[in-house]
């Protein structure tokens, strides 16, 4: 029987991944999810979030087997001339080479975009790097945590809750370039359609995350002169925060003028009779002293009973949530975000699905996070290399393949 044809969007397009970490990893899964086929080039030592645990067996943590699924994984030295080769063939046969090695050491491997022009017209080279190649930053160091000082999100997280400037505790700026990546490489595609031709594309991450934060904190510093400091008042607020109620927390956002003199009816309040109440334009102006009365009223009730209450009056509410509370959530059970399945070698596993829908493509059948080298074998074989040639990568250490 012939095999299934391939479903999702992307369904035949082919990515040779030579990312690490977060940042990369994250974005290949979202096209892998989208019906890409994805190779994943590792090292001999394997992607660094493979250590990463909790894990069941070692070279399989968790922060791995999420950022992983759906790919294949190749092991390849890159420092043994035949490893670099075996790329460089991979690259030929890819669509999209989406990388985030430093530019210099692409060079040195022959994996630069000049490099691979000339035998691939119709590829796709982007590079993921910490700072766009025209400004003095290029080629430094970048990780999320700098990143996120450097585009001040540790002042935004000072100037709202007050004490010593911190980090938002989730891998802020990877996963927001990854985001960018997905849909540059989407772009990509589609003016390839047109024009025929492949291109480099470049993805940093200071000026993704730049343009995520001045978006909303440029404010009064978007005009010359100045008309006001940075900062949106209303995400800035310390008020700004789940309400406590009578016995635990709400999210409520009362937003337009109807849910405002909905809510204050719902407190015993006249609509109108304040004035820091009466027009967004108002409320924006006192938005902590707005705030601050919001949570001494939501003291006054249970949150079950603000929840009754808010929904019959059409405010917007949703629930303080744990982690382990969106596992059995049963809007993200119905779209299939969360799934339970069972991994060939890691066991029973909570894996995410797609947040996206497609009507007519279809979605993709995604596989498990690989093994180190599960698939070194299979890749090499379509790339034209014999059983012979396999077993002498292997043996030389350019290449490498999982224990059965």
């Amino acid at each position: 029987m012939s095999p299934p044809a391939p479903a999702g969007p992307l369904a035949g397009v082919k990515v040779m991944d030579l990312t690490t970490v977060v940042l990369g990893p994250f974005a290949t899964q979202i096209l892998a999810g989208l019906g890409a086929q994805v190779v994943k080039v590792e090292a001999p030592g394997g992607d660094d979030m493979r250590r990463v645990g909790p894990m069941a067996n070692p070279g399989m943590g968790a922060l791995f087997l999420h950022a992983n699924q759906g790919k294949r994984s190749l092991v390849l030295d890159l420092k043994h001339p035949r490893g670099r080769e075996a790329a460089q063939r991979l690259a030929a046969a890819s669509d999209v080479f989406i990388t985030n090695v430093r530019p210099q050491a692409l060079a040195r491997l022959g994996l630069d975009e000049a490099a691979l022009r000339p035998a691939c017209p119709r590829l796709i080279h982007v590079l993921c790097c910490g700072f766009g190649p025209q400004g003095p930053y290029a080629g430094l160091p970048a990780y999320d945590d700098l990143i996120q000082g450097a585009a001040a999100v540790p002042w935004l997280v000072q100037r709202h809750g007050g004490g010593e400037p911190r980090y938002a505790p989730l891998t802020l700026a990877d996963r927001v370039t990854g985001l960018h990546a997905v849909y540059a490489v989407t772009a990509a595609l589609y003016e390839r359609e047109r024009s025929g031709l492949g291109q480099a594309v470049q993805v940093p991450m200071f000026e993704a995350m730049a343009q995520l934060v001045l978006g909303d904190h440029l404010a009064g510093l978007s005009f010359e002169p100045p008309r006001g400091e940075a900062g949106y008042a209303r995400l800035l607020t310390p008020q700004r925060r789940p309400y406590r109620t009578s016995d635990g927390y709400l999210c409520v956002l009362i937003y337009n003028d109807k849910q405002w003199s909905a809510f204050l009816q719902l407190v015993g309040e006249t609509p109108g009779l304040d004035a820091r109440f009466a027009s967004h334009e108002a409320r924006a102006q006192h938005i902590d002293a707005v705030y601050a009365q919001v949570a001494a009223w939501m003291l006054q009730r249970s949150t079950a009973q603000w929840q009754a209450a808010l929904a019959a009056a059409d405010i917007p509410c949703q629930p303080l949530n744990r982690p382990e509370d969106l596992l059995h959530d049963p809007h993200l059970a119905a779209v299939g975000l969360v799934q339970r399945r069972e991994h060939p070698s890691e066991g029973p596993q909570v894996v995410l699905g797609q947040p996206t829908g497609w009507s007519r493509s279809g979605e993709a059948s995604v596989a498990p996070a690989p093994r180190l080298g599960e698939h070194s074998a299979q890749v090499l074989a379509e790339l034209g290399y014999s059983a012979q040639e396999i077993a002498a990568l292997c043996a030389a250490g350019a290449s490498a393949q999982a224990p059965v």
